[in-house]
């Protein structure tokens, strides 16, 4: 395994152009993101297979960390899950700051992620049955595309407002001493889009470093092979369409 390097200096890999039915689809329904007072997302791994060293969690909640000139990353990798096709998206930032009761605590790394829920990318507009984001404790919360839920006094928003044509909009931001550094899905068109790579498509020196690199237990790679159908199983997410899509599609 190649030793890490400082993270302003991880070379990311420019987005290939899409090819397959799973390729054309990541590109299509890739999510943009807005951070708020916290770290920007940063290349974890370069074609050398060399990854990033992160940064003490320390100092200010963006500082040292407000965006490579090298150029940002999302992280893709997709497949059928519970008979509906699931894009997962990550991000990896240096360091991980939040407020807590005794002042700004941090640590070293962090890694979220997103599931976009589809019925069949094969489709000629496939459609995006639910978003999930990833949550400080290991679990993901869940937004289903439907009627809105409703209260005595409030509603939730529809579905729809969370979409900007075909890119769920989500924010990456601080939050309070219990909640920590959040991941979800928002209303605000202010968020960026990063150059997105495929699983398949690292390099195969890219793919075992990362696969085997120690970001800590609270920052594991979310979209590994160690880790991907887990965290899909996490997603509480069923198929609500006919199971017959699952045949799944040529061209892969």
């Amino acid at each position: 395994m190649n030793p890490g390097i400082g993270h302003d200096k991880v070379q990311p890999f420019p987005q290939p152009d899409p090819a397959t039915v799973s390729e054309k689809a990541a590109v299509k329904f890739k999510p943009s993101l807005q951070i708020h007072g916290a770290c920007h997302p940063y290349p974890a791994v370069n074609a050398a297979g060399e990854t990033s060293d992160g940064l003490k969690g320390t100092g200010e909640l963006d500082g040292h960390c407000k965006g490579s000139g090298l150029g940002s990353q999302v992280y893709g990798r997709s497949g059928w899950h519970k008979d509906l096709w699931a894009i997962m998206y990550s991000w990896y930032f240096p360091k991980d700051m939040h407020y807590s009761m005794i002042g700004i605590r941090g640590r070293r790394h962090d890694w979220v992620s997103t599931v976009v829920w589809l019925d069949n990318p094969a489709l000629e507009k496939p459609k995006i049955l639910a978003v999930s984001t990833s949550t400080t404790n290991g679990e993901y919360d869940i937004v289903k595309d439907g009627p809105p839920s409703c209260g005595r006094w409030s509603s939730d928003p529809p579905f729809t407002v969370y979409i900007n044509g075909t890119s769920p909009m989500l924010k990456y931001r601080t939050g309070g001493a219990s909640a920590g550094t959040s991941l979800a899905l928002t209303t605000e068109r202010f968020g960026e889009f990063q150059d997105l790579v495929m699983w398949e498509q690292l390099t195969e020196e890219a793919r075992g470093p990362l696969s085997e690199a120690d970001f800590g237990e609270k920052a594991k790679v979310p979209f590994i092979d160690a880790n991907f159908n887990s965290n899909l199983e996490a997603v509480p997410v069923n198929a609500t369409h006919s199971s017959t899509f699952a045949s799944h599609f040529p061209g892969g």
